[in-house]
């Protein structure tokens, strides 16, 4: 199963560093960093500084301009947000959510999930939480809640990794491979679900056609999307069922346009 952590809008090169830090110690690799407040944070002193060593993670990072190139290829996205929003995919615990992720999805090793970190300053953007399928809550004490970043992905990334199995002890060679065969079960057929940025075009699709039926008024649209976003990410659309939805779609606009091919 993919693992991607997402750093956005970081303003503070330390905790990229931290970041490197606490997924290579729970085996994880795969950063992205969305418009860093530094165009050169994988290299400052102060990130490899506190990567302590993890210098193959910030080598492997990637820093990109837009949320929607950092979230190619994953499927499942897990927002992290202190405060709850109206509309908003619902909040959860870690633990009993990757525990129920994992055991669903262990067996399809092209099932991404995606943990997104707002600015230190900011956190996340009402619209980057839309596009979520949970929000993650860590427990805290209620009278101080307050967790740094590099702190909540050391936190987040040992609770998916105990999810996904833990870390193994190591074990000589043969006996390893004994273990294997033996927890390993067969895996049944998978039916790919669609990724993030498959989901953002059903949704634009919607969006036009539902506008060009009149259902939609782009002047006032209200929460219509984000609640429909919430809609598909609950319902776990598949590929094949995006080429539906977006059939349905096509067929709504080609009738607002031309009104007799709906007539017989």
């Amino acid at each position: 199963m993919k693992t991607r952590f997402i750093l956005i809008n970081t303003s503070h090169a330390g905790n990229v560093g931290a970041t490197a830090r606490a997924m290579k110690v729970m085996g994880f690799t795969d950063m992205v960093l969305v418009a860093p407040r530094w165009d050169n944070v994988l290299r400052r002193e102060e990130t490899i500084q506190r990567a302590s060593g993890a210098l193959d993670v910030l080598a492997n990072a990637r820093v990109v301009a837009t949320l929607d190139e950092a979230l190619d290829g994953m499927t499942h996205l897990c927002a992290t947000a202190m405060t709850p929003r109206d509309f908003g995919p619902p909040t959860l615990e870690p633990r009993p959510h990757f525990a129920a992720l994992a055991a669903e999805h262990a067996h399809d090793p092209d099932f991404g999930v995606a943990f997104l970190f707002g600015s230190e300053r900011f956190g996340m953007r009402n619209e980057d939480v839309y596009r979520c399928h949970t929000c993650l809550s860590i427990p805290t004490d209620p009278k101080f809640g307050s967790l740094n970043l590099g702190a909540a992905v050391q936190v987040l990334a040992y609770d998916w990794r105990q999810a996904l199995g833990g870390l193994a002890t190591m074990l000589p060679a043969a006996d390893a491979a004994d273990a294997m065969q033996t927890l390993v079960p067969s895996a049944p057929a998978v039916t790919p679900l669609a990724d993030a940025q498959q989901l953002a075009g059903l949704l634009d699709h919607w969006q036009q056609s539902l506008t060009d039926i009149g259902f939609l008024d782009p002047d006032a649209p209200k929460k219509l999307m984000p609640r429909l976003n919430q809609l598909f990410n609950r319902a776990q659309i598949t590929q094949e069922e995006i080429h539906i939805l977006r059939g349905i779609a096509k067929a709504m606009s080609q009738a607002a346009q031309n009104p007799t091919l709906g007539q017989r």
